[in-house]
């Protein structure tokens, strides 16, 4: 948990069994080959296929209020944990303490500003105001999680993988039912979820293909931005949602979803 990324690559390599007297290229050529459908099938499982999954909840079985509640708080525990073991301590590993806290204030800043411009526009409990807010704190998530994959190892990326597929199927549900309750087709709703769901799937890839080759400092801070964005989408959306739901489930759940995730890291 302490290694910087060229340590974990190593670890990673060993882990697998291909450190066994092979150079570091031939390592890095067989991390590739093996590693690289993995991501896309990471990507596309806990992006798009959560986002759909949970539109299509929202709008032919809606579950209990109570049930989402506990669902979405779940998540939410076991985003803390990724975002303090995959994205604040390597980013706090590669630069510094200081610069670290910068980009992270950046991000939440960042993302509370747009919130609350989307709070103003559509409302905080509409479905569209829902699929914004959607939206946002996807884009930063999945954006952390390409990143993530450059150099984790397959536990830690898991551990972040799941908990976006936790969040983003109630949030679906949420928000898919609620535009389905505005006048919304099941059509029209379910085909705007996999639009969003293409989004967010392109944000993962992007983290992933684009910043592969990128200095340290950089994975830094877009590590500690999307950290940063992620906090605050915790405390804006996913929380009081969490809460108003579930009630008296939610503390037992978050602490539920940071346990599940830290065993996998």
């Amino acid at each position: 948990m302490g290694l910087r990324e060229p340590d974990r690559r190593r670890a990673s390599t060993r882990r697998f069994g291909f450190g066994f007297g092979f150079g570091a290229d031939v390592s890095m050529r067989l991390r590739g080959v093996i590693l690289r459908p993995v991501t896309v099938l990471l990507v596309v499982v806990s992006v798009s296929a959560a986002l759909i999954l949970g539109a299509a909840w929202g709008v032919y079985a809606p579950f209990p209020d109570r049930v989402e509640g506990a669902v979405l708080a779940f998540a939410g525990g076991a985003l803390i944990t990724s975002l303090s073991f995959e994205l604040i301590e390597p980013a706090a590993q590669s630069t510094s303490v200081r610069w670290t806290c910068v980009f992270l204030l950046v991000g939440a800043a960042t993302f509370s500003a747009i919130d609350y411009v989307i709070d103003e526009r559509w409302g905080s409990d509409n479905g569209g105001g829902i699929l914004a807010a959607v939206t946002l704190d996807g884009v930063p998530e999945n954006l952390a999680l390409g990143v993530a994959l450059i150099g984790a190892s397959v536990g830690e990326v898991a551990a972040l993988a799941a908990a976006i597929f936790a969040s983003n199927l109630p949030e679906a549900a949420g928000g898919a039912s609620g535009l389905a309750e505005s006048g919304w087709s099941k059509r029209r709703t379910m085909g705007l979820w996999v639009l969003t769901a293409a989004l967010l799937s392109a944000a993962a890839l992007v983290g992933y293909g684009f910043f592969d080759s990128a200095s340290d400092r950089t994975l830094a801070a877009i590590r500690s931005f999307a950290a940063g964005a992620v906090i605050a989408s915790l405390a804006t959306e996913v929380f009081p949602k969490a809460f108003r739901d579930a009630r008296n489930e939610v503390g037992i759940a978050v602490a539920v979803g940071f346990v599940a995730a830290f065993a996998l890291i």
